[in-house]
């Protein structure tokens, strides 16, 4: 079992101020790979809970006409920022393609940095309770640092100079802005939808244990019913006895990041990929053979802006 904590000693050599990027890497890429993703989903989900983010969302139809191009292209472009870095080659262009996407929009800046907030807090909670081992302080302050960068290159004005502070800021946030809406419960039912599309057990029984994890502010914003008491015991029941079991495996000697072959919209990601084949349509990637509906090549970066429109500046 000595090795099982090998990277864990790794991350607590560094330094989480300076060196970030690379806990960043270790603990996302090889200690919890399925616990981001997962909480990572549901971190998504939790904004969809502020009626401003879920207005926008509606408006714009992508939630309606293509719900997993949407999911993938924002699960791969995090991967490629902690992959590679976020001022490697590959992150600089991801980071464009965010921007350039965020751009088309007028998005007020406090609702920027309270959907990057969740990017830092959430999988932080989701492995502090569902975690096959907790997470240390470095990897807590890494994912603050990381994220306060990636915000900082995406144009976010005024973000939270501390850990604490800006775990303040979400919870103030949640409570002032997490209310119903007609645009929360539509964008939340295309998203269980999404969901439940990815598992062959019956519809009424994945949306149930999707609902089973989310906490009472949550589904009161979607209006959503809750689920039976007994549901919630059982998922998480079930997702500790699988935190238990991950323990006991061997460590993990290649890192998941944005290598997932079963990607449903770009099959076989990274390989003949781009992050610039993200988020839009491009025939460079059909004559690949890929079954994307396309993005403009990388190199007309005039169509990448260094940030995107933000009000409230």
């Amino acid at each position: 079992m000595a090795d099982r904590f090998a990277n864990r000693r790794r991350i607590t050599s560094l330094d989480p101020e300076t060196d970030h990027v690379e806990i960043m890497r270790i603990s996302s890429g090889y200690e919890f790979p399925w616990d981001y993703v997962r909480s990572l989903e549901f971190a998504l989900f939790r904004t969809y809970c502020v009626p401003s983010i879920s207005g926008l969302l509606a408006r714009t139809g992508e939630f309606e006409r293509r719900p997993q191009k949407r999911y993938d292209d924002t699960a791969l472009l995090m991967a490629e920022l902690v992959e590679h870095g976020y001022d490697s080659p590959r992150g600089r262009e991801a980071l464009r393609v965010v921007n350039r996407l965020h751009g088309r929009y007028e998005i007020s800046n406090d609702d920027m940095r309270y959907v990057l907030s969740t990017f830092i807090f959430d999988p932080i909670e989701w492995i502090s309770r569902f975690g096959w081992r907790p997470l240390t302080d470095h990897e807590r302050m890494a994912a603050f640092h990381f994220y306060s960068a990636v915000g900082v290159r995406m144009g976010i004005k005024d973000l939270p100079a501390t850990y604490s502070s800006y775990l303040a800021f979400k919870r103030a946030y949640e409570a002032e802005h997490f209310t119903y809406s007609d645009t929360n419960r539509q964008i939340g039912q295309y998203t269980l939808d999404l969901f439940c599309s990815w598992y062959p057990a019956p519809r009424a029984l994945t949306s149930r244990a999707v609902l089973a994890l989310l906490d009472k502010p949550m589904l009161t914003a979607f209006g959503f019913r809750p689920s039976p008491t007994w549901l919630t015991a059982l998922a998480h029941t079930a997702l500790h006895l699988r935190a238990h079991t991950v323990r006991m495996l061997p460590p993990r000697r290649t890192p998941r990041l944005t290598n997932d072959s079963n990607n449903r919209t770009y099959p076989g990601y990274p390989t003949g990929y781009r992050p610039s084949d993200l988020g839009a349509p491009n025939p460079r990637s059909a004559q690949l053979g890929h079954a994307v509906p396309g993005c403009r090549d990388a190199e007309e970066t005039d169509l990448y802006p260094p940030e995107p429109h933000v009000r409230g500046q």
